[in-house]
């Protein structure tokens, strides 16, 4: 089994899922494409779930498993263990965007809901009486335009951006636990054969 192969396709899958996670935080900062206040956005999205937690985070990995391999399967014990390190951060990250796209759904955004009282109108809401789930709801919003739909689609977007890239960070954990086992068995017979 040549674990290297799988970690190079892994670092591959990595990076437009990293890119597309930072473009959908971005696109949460002009919502409906127009350019707002900084207090007038969604206070969720500055905590750079996509920018830092499913993109530079994921980058990192990306990076480390398309240099992972050498000569042979199972060869460099070294840069696997450190692809090892790169996956977990690479799953943390993941982690870390899919927990803040869930309470940026769950909470919803901040919006007008007339005469510029800008608030959170379903921040309280209990699960069962969720917003998402009542759309005749989605009328109190004014402004910007489409907020909730905005909000909704993007924030989706990036839990299961988040959720991938984290399935992706762990199996290279396992991939990489396995190649380090495979060289130490590989080395064993090397020095037994002597």
């Amino acid at each position: 089994m040549c674990t290297s192969k799988c970690s190079k396709c892994i670092g591959i899958a990595l990076f437009p899922l990293a890119i597309c996670a930072i473009i959908s935080n971005l696109l949460l900062y002009f919502p409906n494409g127009e350019v707002l206040e900084a207090r007038r956005i969604t206070d969720l999205v500055w905590f750079f779930h996509g920018i830092m937690g499913a993109g530079i985070l994921v980058f990192l990995p990306a990076f480390m498993l398309l240099g992972v391999g050498g000569a042979g399967c199972c060869a460099n014990k070294c840069r696997m263990l450190l692809s090892i390190i790169f996956a977990f951060l690479g799953t943390a990250g993941g982690i870390y965007c899919v927990i803040i796209s869930f309470l940026g759904l769950i909470s919803g955004p901040l919006c007008d809901i007339g005469d510029e009282v800008y608030i959170y109108p379903f921040r309280n809401d209990t699960f069962v009486d969720n917003y998402l789930f009542n759309q005749t709801t989605w009328g109190i919003c004014k402004k910007p335009e489409n907020i909730i739909l905005w909000n909704t689609a993007l924030f989706a977007l990036l839990l299961a951006i988040g959720a991938a890239e984290a399935i992706l960070c762990l199996i290279q954990v396992v991939n990489g636990l396995l190649a380090f086992v495979c060289g130490l068995r590989e080395r064993k017979t090397d020095i037994a054969g002597m």
